[in-house]
């Protein structure tokens, strides 16, 4: 056996990917199941996000309004249509226009790289009027790992005046959680 060689034993290459892979799962998980949303009572954190023209919103600037946030990616967008739809009955109304802050974000971390950036951001514009609202941006994925999200579920929260965590909820709400937050939102305008 020559003693020179500069590669390891063959063990230690093997432990050495057993390790690596172990890291490589310990990784991907946390980005998972493994962080779980924000509990109800919790502060909500500040994060940052932009809109396809580049324009900053941070959430701390919304607090004194009750806050709805939708967090989804093109895979998941279709998962609380009915939800969007009852939102949208509810925004028909001034009062909830003026006194709600909906803050639509889409992850859209899987294209920020050009070409594709540029092209995303039209498809944001063309959604966003489509939509009636201003739907941001979340280029790097740090909002979802802020607000603890999963990556391609939908994930719907609504943050009091005061800045805490009233509904946390991902995937398909049930018709039965729907009512919830929309009940919760209603209290939260009565204040």
């Amino acid at each position: 056996m020559n003693m020179a060689s500069s590669s390891p034993p063959r063990s230690s290459r093997s432990l050495s990917r057993l390790v690596a892979g172990g890291a490589l799962v310990a990784a991907t998980g946390v980005q998972g199941v493994a962080l779980g949303l924000p509990a109800e009572g919790e502060k909500a954190p500040n994060a940052r996000v932009e809109d396809a023209d580049g324009r900053a919103l941070e959430m701390k600037s919304l607090q004194g309004k009750p806050i709805i946030i939708m967090y989804e990616d093109k895979e998941s967008s279709s998962q609380n249509k009915a939800f969007k739809d009852e939102l949208g009955k509810l925004a028909k109304g001034d009062r909830y226009k003026k006194t709600v802050a909906l803050a639509a974000i889409a992850d859209v971390s899987g294209y920020n790289f050009w070409p594709a950036k540029g092209f995303v951001k039209d498809a944001i514009r063309e959604e966003s009027v489509k939509a009636g609202t201003t739907i941001y941006c979340d280029w790097d994925g740090s909002f979802r790992k802020k607000y603890r999200l999963r990556a391609g579920v939908s994930s719907v929260l609504l943050v009091s005046r005061a800045g805490e965590v009233l509904f946390a909820a991902e995937g398909t709400l049930s018709a039965e959680r729907r009512g919830q937050i929309i009940e919760l939102l209603k209290s939260e305008i009565a204040k």
